[in-house]
């Protein structure tokens, strides 16, 4: 603690325990906690308490008010707990009896400011904070708090019931922590006293007729086998194991399964211990056991955890996927009677009745399906999986699922109406069922049914009925497909299917480019720019979009009302520049787009579109350029550069100009590699000096970057002037590779070196950057490649880099701030503002 603040603290814990001042705010005392805690948490020492003896006055000040406000008893609860995590300083608390009027018997536990949860919170909090040592557990071992955490697992705050079950977790670890060395028996009589209350209370709770207490205990044994305890404590993990499996087994063979997402819960986390790394034992007959009897709600989350154990038995792991693999099944069975074609499943683990009558419900079906498909979705993004999927079966499920919801299929089972009746327009199914559908555009077994596939992709693209978010989903599915269809078409030449399908896609592109709604055009843009990301350099995909009118439609979108659908069309409309006239053959007969034309255009918008979206698109779209190299040759590319520049400089947008400093970047790194790679290399005609250095500074002084990189080190928007100071770092770096920098002493008498002195001194001052003056005695020339040079080796960049990294709160955040702030809220210091932080 500094002398500042050991100065300050007597008169805020003063104010604090003082009835008559006003409550602080609750943000201000939990900074102050967080300040006892790193104090603490470096210093173990009583000497805290010794040398500030205020904080011991501040605890029994409060805890002689007759009634204390809720807010500084929590206060008050957190600090003394907080103080208490080192033996010393809790030795010390306890001679001056303080420990036992806080969280005793005789605490505020008993009274009526217990009835307030942010009492018994702040009560919980102080405790795990002192359980650091022996003592701390023995004090609450033999004063009643065991009894007490127990009770405040069940609190109608669930604040409180959390905190109180990490609570319990922590105490149980931390008293294993000195015993791992001694030896172990199944009736537990070796554990601590501690752990053996806990164990004590689990056992008789999930013995208890009570569900609450069932479910608490549960949740407790999850979270403790969730946490380290199960990983680092192997021998007691299956001792405790041992003790309660039988109660578990009890539970599934129950007619109603109690708490069952916490049990299922429970089973997981004690799967992914270590010590069941072995094929054989009860446990995993036990999981299985759970995969039979639980709902196919909750043993779905318990069989896609288990699918993702590298450990997991193979025959349990075949159960899990079958388990998730059931109401698929079901719908692909109830699609025709008689049965068209094979079902996922040879054998359910559970009676399909059950899933049957779920997916027959209205309340119910389309939540087990959404489910489901979350899971299956997991599963095909994991590398490495350990139990094939029948790959084919599950596409055409997720197809007879498409079908049943926008109507498009009239099962002849009696099951297959019910279910087409519960789905139909069901948004979340659609939209569920179409993430899996992308997934599965990675497998290669399904290529036998791409045409029928794509027969419901198009159904949804043209459909009326389609949602503007469910249409999303769609195209991003047909994105997917399409590039699956264009490899597929490559190795087996099936180009008729191809092209029709792709005449199709545009086809009904160009309709939905022109819809009322925005959401529609703005889906449809994207979609147009991920197939172009995709597949330019596929013939049959440029023919097809060339011949089209997607080309005209979209450039139509450059004028959209909507300026999110304005941004989306400067994207395609970039890519597809980048496709069609800035690709090295000449261009495609037919294509509309003109370079000189297009630019012109994008240029237009970066300089009087009224909205932020579409110019940031247009500055990302110009990099993108830049850096796949279409830009020309170097005269061209300073010139384009230094328009873009001049424009982005003045644009209100922070995201604009910090996307101009990226351009500047890419141009810089494109330009050095370009004029330094070889020491013969022909260089521009434009370039006449005769060093590598100079031709550099000469280029990056005729495209302006340093004005901006210089005004943009004292943006008022912080990311900006850190992205430029960067770039500035990056450039000395290659003009004074061994750190040779000037002397800014010396080079100070030159009238060059004057303006550079000058700027020095601006840019620590941080001023903003239309103050920079351009001409004049003390003026910066920053189109001169002399000064520019003078002008990265002499300013101090690093120390620019420091204090623009800096955090703005990072004086008034101190701990002394804090302390006066804190007096200054109460009014015993006048002469001092609050700082409001």
């Amino acid at each position: 603690m500094t002398r500042e603040c050991a100065v300050l603290l007597p008169g805020v814990c003063a104010a604090l325990a003082d009835p008559r001042q006003p409550g602080l705010d609750d943000t201000c005392l939990e900074k102050l906690l967080d300040w006892f805690r790193s104090l603490t948490w470096f210093d173990p020492t009583v000497e805290l308490l010794q040398d500030n003896p205020c904080l011991i006055e501040l605890i029994t000040s409060v805890l002689a008010l007759p009634d204390p406000s809720p807010s500084i008893l929590s206060f008050t609860l957190q600090l003394a707990g907080i103080l208490a995590s080192s033996e010393s300083r809790f030795q010390h608390l306890q001679q001056e009896k303080l420990l036992g009027r806080l969280f005793g018997q005789e605490g505020p536990r008993g009274g009526a400011a217990w009835e307030d949860a942010s009492v018994r919170s702040a009560w919980v909090k102080g405790v795990h904070s002192m359980v650091h040592h022996q003592p701390a557990l023995h004090f609450l071992c033999s004063t009643g708090g065991m009894d007490v955490i127990f009770a405040l697992q069940g609190d109608p705050s669930l604040f409180v019931a959390s905190a109180a079950s990490q609570l319990l977790v922590h105490m149980l670890t931390f008293s294993l922590e000195s015993e791992t060395s001694k030896a172990l028996s199944a009736n537990d009589s070796d554990w601590p006293a501690c752990a053996q209350m806990i164990v004590k209370h689990i056992e008789e709770s999930l013995q208890s007729s009570s569900a609450p207490h069932i479910e608490q205990s549960l949740k407790l044994l999850s979270s403790l086998f969730g946490s380290c305890f199960g990983n680092c404590y192997a021998a007691w993990t299956e001792v405790l194991w041992l003790n309660i499996a039988k109660q578990i087994e009890s539970f599934l063979l129950e007619e109603t399964v109690p708490a069952q997402p916490v049990l299922a819960n429970l089973l997981l986390n004690v799967a992914r211990s270590p010590v069941f790394c072995g094929t054989e034992g009860s446990f995993w007959a036990l999981v299985t056991s759970a995969l039979e009897h639980l709902t196919p709600v909750q043993a779905g989350p318990l069989a896609v955890g288990l699918l993702k154990l590298c450990k997991c038995p193979q025959d349990v792991r075949i159960q899990a996927l079958t388990v998730l693999l059931q109401p698929m099944d079901c719908i692909l069975r109830a699609a025709s009677q008689p049965l068209e074609y094979a079902g996922l499943l040879d054998e359910s683990v559970s009676d399909p009745v059950t899933v049957e009558s779920l997916v027959s419900s209205k309340t119910s079906c389309a939540g087990l399906l959404c489910q489901t498909l979350a899971h299956l979705e997991k599963l095909l993004s994991l590398k490495h999986f350990r139990v094939d999927l029948p790959y084919v079966s599950l596409l055409r499920s997720l197809m007879t699922i498409l079908q049943f919801c926008n109507g498009f299929l009239s099962p002849a089972s009696p099951l297959g109406s019910t279910i087409s009746r519960n789905l139909i327009n069901c948004f979340r199914v659609q939209k569920s069922a179409l993430d899996v559908l992308a997934a599965l555009s990675e497998k290669k077994d399904c290529d036998t049914l791409i045409g029928s596939l794509f027969d419901v992709l198009l159904a949804y693209l043209h459909s009326p009925n389609t949602s503007p978010t469910v249409l999303k989903k769609t195209f991003q599915a047909t994105s997917k497909w399409l590039v699956h269809l264009q490899e597929l078409s490559c190795s087996n030449s099936q180009w008729q299917q191809t092209e029709k399908i792709l005449e199709d896609v545009f086809l009904v592109l160009q309709k939905r480019l022109c819809s009322p709604c925005w959401e529609v055009r703005d889906s449809s843009l994207e979609f147009l720019t991920a197939a172009v990301k995709c597949l330019r350099d596929q013939k049959e995909f440029r023919q097809c979009l060339l011949s089209s009118e997607v080309l005209r439609l979209t450039e139509n979108l450059l004028e959209d009302p909507e300026s999110y659908v304005r941004a989306s069309a400067v994207t395609a409309v970039g890519h597809l520049a980048f496709m069609t006239c800035f690709a090295p053959e000449p261009p495609v007969v037919g294509d509309p787009y003109d370079k000189e034309n297009t630019v012109a255009k994008l240029q237009e918008i970066l300089s009087t579109d009224s909205e932020g979206f579409p110019r940031r698109a247009v500055i990302s779209i110009f990099t993108m350029w830049l850096r796949e190299g279409c830009t020309g040759q170097l005269e061209d590319t300073e010139q384009f550069v230094a328009r873009v520049i001049q424009t982005v400089e003045h644009d209100l947008d922070w995201e604009v100009r910090l996307g101009g400093l990226e351009l500047v970047e890419v141009f810089c790194s494109q330009t050095i590699c370009k004029l330094s790679q070889c020491p013969y290399a022909p260089v521009s005609s434009a370039v006449t000096s005769s060093t590598p250095q100079n031709e550099l500074l000469q280029v990056f002084c005729r495209a302006k970057l340093f004005g901006f990189l210089f005004r943009s080190l004292c943006d008022c928007d912080k990311p900006v002037g850190q992205r430029a100071c960067d770039v500035l770092i990056g450039l000395r770096g290659h003009f004074y590779p061994m750190s040779t920098l000037e002397n800014p002493q010396e080079i100070e008498d030159s009238p060059a070196g004057r303006g550079i002195a000058w700027l020095q001194r601006t840019l620590r001052q941080g001023s903003l950057a239309q103050n920079f003056p351009t001409d004049g005695a003390d003026g910066v020339d920053f189109q001169d490649p002399e000064s520019m040079m003078l002008a990265l080796g002499a300013i101090d960049l690093l120390e620019l880099h420091d204090e623009l990294n800096k955090s703005s709160d990072h004086v008034e955040e101190s701990p002394q701030s804090l302390l006066q702030d804190i007096l200054a809220t109460v009014g015993t210091i006048e002469d001092n503002e609050v700082d409001c932080y």
